[in-house]
């Protein structure tokens, strides 16, 4: 479908990569990858043929086409949301007016004649399209699309131009997923996203007919719509099978067999080099030290990059609160002529990490700005605990910082105590490196800045802070900075994020924003979701049906239960359908397991009786060592969920 051959690109002096290669199927569904500054974005530039290669092709097939979303600067004027969306089907739109004009023409000519038949064909083949298009849900296909990417009904009838940059984004992604082209190239497409419309995404990329590559900063997103990583890395292209996770796996593989090679390739260049040093006056071995030194210059270099250093941050922890952070009764707010929040009760306890969900415009971010009082309630009251320093980051929070100070200076002002080496790492985590520390905060992009006061932010925080999209501008290694930073972090954290991943990794409770109020569900993101789909239920039915499959033919009275029995049994935890079903399947698979591991160590043991060699004798040992591990492993395993399967089954 669209092969790229030896390809190579510059950026000034910068080589981005080379020698690439890459044929794109019809069925390619790859997260392209790779750090800040590689050439990702450009990448897939070239392939949407909005940049041109400095060397090497790329092959289209015939009616090959391409829809390509850039991270931003997409801005559309003149319609309506909807009109703007249909607009994509103008092709077939054009054919129905086509269709009666064939009708009317048919009409005017004679059955059989030649020119009846000229249009009669003409009109079969227009009907055959039409009918391929779905021309008469054209409306339906503009409106689920736009439901599910956030867009209310009112909106339709909206101008384009009345949304901001990234509702714009938005509309332009819609347009392309109604397109359906053969290859669908989405830089960053969840930027501008919140949860529910990621989640939509996620489903509709799944079910997607035809192509996709798309550039991801969110790891979770990637693992359930790809089956591919590609990685742009050391100036090649490189290939990976699987989601995110496993690329994470297969690179560390890689790598390691690129360091071994690597120090093979030097040791055979040092022999090589030691040869010829030794021996290039001698004319008795002047044939040799010719065949080494073509040797040599044949030699294709191996180049292992620095490895990206992980850092690991030791972030000043902030004076204990009381149990109670904070008590909010009756909370409401209103922009006229629209409520935003009534009769919010909750309580955020110390320690609690707490992720507030909810659809653009339900008022996250108000509520957030109420509890940081930046904001004032229009009513009900919240009430701080004892000893509780409250910090907020804004999603401009740029805003605040002072143009006229430079970075590193800055940093080290609000962190006196914090080594300038430390606070150099953590601004190269979060994307600033080299001389990028001694710029004026003036000169930075908003996104930039955005980064630095979260930076800024995260080496004196207070003991309970409130983050309004923190993960926005960062990339995969910043996140992972920022989520082992709030997970050693001992005060209490409200936030809002996008990013699935990161909510699953922090969050302890979950604040649902919706319909004006707050619900309040325990556990993470994913708990969240299988509560929300009739979670409890749906274990208490899975919980009769195991049951009733091991009743017994004639039951025995049932014991009496004693109050400590009761009060143990309503304190387990319940665990959905899937999770239930990998726990029953890993204990069958270690009831089989444990036996051939027990007969295998038998084996062993018997032949560490009849001595071969000293060699033999240890590998034996090893293994037999390494086995026994394992089988106590397992051992301990098989305990634990036989005892948590008796204990759910107990809960029905």
């Amino acid at each position: 479908m669209l092969h790229l051959s030896n390809g190579s690109k510059h950026f000034g002096h910068k080589q981005l990569f080379e020698g690439a290669n890459w044929l794109i199927t019809p069925d390619e569904r790859t997260g392209l990858v790779g750090g800040n500054g590689t050439g990702k974005s450009t990448l897939l530039k070239v392939l949407a043929g909005v940049e041109q290669l400095d060397g090497g092709e790329l092959n289209r097939s015939k009616g090959l086409t391409i829809g390509y979303l850039p991270q931003d600067g997409l801005v559309m004027r003149g319609k309506t949301v909807f009109d703007e969306c249909l607009s994509v089907f103008h092709e077939a739109l054009a054919m129905d007016k086509e269709m009666d004009d064939l009708s009317d023409k048919l009409a005017h000519f004679a059955f059989g004649t030649p020119e009846y038949d000229a249009v009669a064909d003409r009109f079969s083949l227009v009907s055959d399209t039409l009918q391929q298009h779905d021309l008469y849900n054209l409306d339906a296909q503009v409106g689920a699309v736009l439901g599910g990417l956030g867009f209310s009904k009112e909106d339709w009838a909206r101008q384009t131009e009345e949304f901001s940059g990234g509702w714009q984004m938005r509309i332009a992604l819609a347009k392309l997923l109604l397109e359906k082209p053969s290859l669908l190239l989405l830089d960053e497409p969840t930027n501008h996203l919140d949860l529910e419309t990621r989640n939509w995404l996620e489903d509709y990329l799944r079910s997607y007919p035809r192509a996709f590559i798309l550039i991801s900063h969110d790891r979770y997103f990637l693992d359930v719509t790809v089956s591919k990583i590609t990685e742009v890395w050391n100036k090649r292209v490189w290939f990976y099978t699987g989601g995110y996770e496993k690329y994470v796996k297969q690179k560390t593989e890689r790598r390691d067999q690129l360091a071994k090679d690597y120090a093979n390739q030097r040791d055979r260049i040092e022999q090589l080099e030691a040869f010829i040093s030794r021996f290039r006056y001698q004319a008795t071995k002047a044939k040799q030290v010719q065949s080494r030194i073509k040797e040599l210059d044949k030699i294709e270099r191996i180049e292992v990059p620095e490895d990206e250093e992980t850092i690991h941050f030791s972030f000043p922890q902030p004076p204990a609160s009381g149990r109670l952070v904070c008590e909010v009764s009756s909370l409401s707010k209103r922009y006229e002529p629209k409520q935003i929040l009534k009769n919010v009760n909750f309580t955020i306890e110390r320690g609690d990490r707490i992720a507030l969900v909810g659809p653009n415009g339900a008022g996250k971010s108000t509520l957030i700005r109420m509890l940081s009082q930046m904001e004032e309630p229009t009513g009900g009251t919240i009430r701080y605990g004892h000893n509780v320093l409250a910090d907020y980051f804004a999603q401009d929070q740029y805003k605040v910082l002072d143009p006229d100070a430079k970075m590193l200076e800055d940093i080290s002002s609000a962190a006196p105590k914090v080594p300038t080496t430390e606070l150099r790492n953590l601004l190269g985590a979060f994307l600033f490196v080299g001389d990028d520390v001694f710029k004026r905060l003036g000169v930075l992009s908003g996104g930039e800045r955005n980064r630095y006061a979260l930076a800024r932010m995260l080496v004196s925080p207070a003991n309970f802070i409130l983050l309004d999209e923190p993960t926005n501008h960062l990339d995969l290694r910043a996140k992972d900075v920022l989520l082992e930073a709030i997970r050693a972090f001992t005060g209490t954290v409200l936030f809002v994020s996008h990013d699935r991943y990161f909510i699953d990794g922090l969050a302890t409770r979950v604040f649902e924003c919706e319909h004006g109020g707050v619900q309040v569900f325990p556990g993470n993101y994913e708990d969240y979701l299988w509560r929300k789909q009739g979670g409890p239920d749906q274990l208490q039915q899975a919980a009769m049906e195991m049951q009733r499959a091991h009743i017994p033919a004639v039951e025995a009275p049932p014991a009496p239960i004693s109050p400590v029995t009761t009060l143990a049994v309503a304190n387990v935890k319940k665990v959905n359908p899937i999770k239930l079903k990998q726990m029953q399947d890993r204990v069958r698979f270690a009831e089989d397991e444990m036996p051939r591991m027990e007969n295998r160590m038998s084996a062993l043991e018997t032949a560490l009786g009849n001595f071969t060699s000293a060699e033999e004798s240890q590998r034996q040992t090893a293994e037999l060592a390494q086995l026994r591990r394992d089988h106590e492993s397992l051992m301990d395993e098989w305990q634990d969920l036989s005892t948590q399967l008796e204990e759910q089954a107990a809960t029905v």
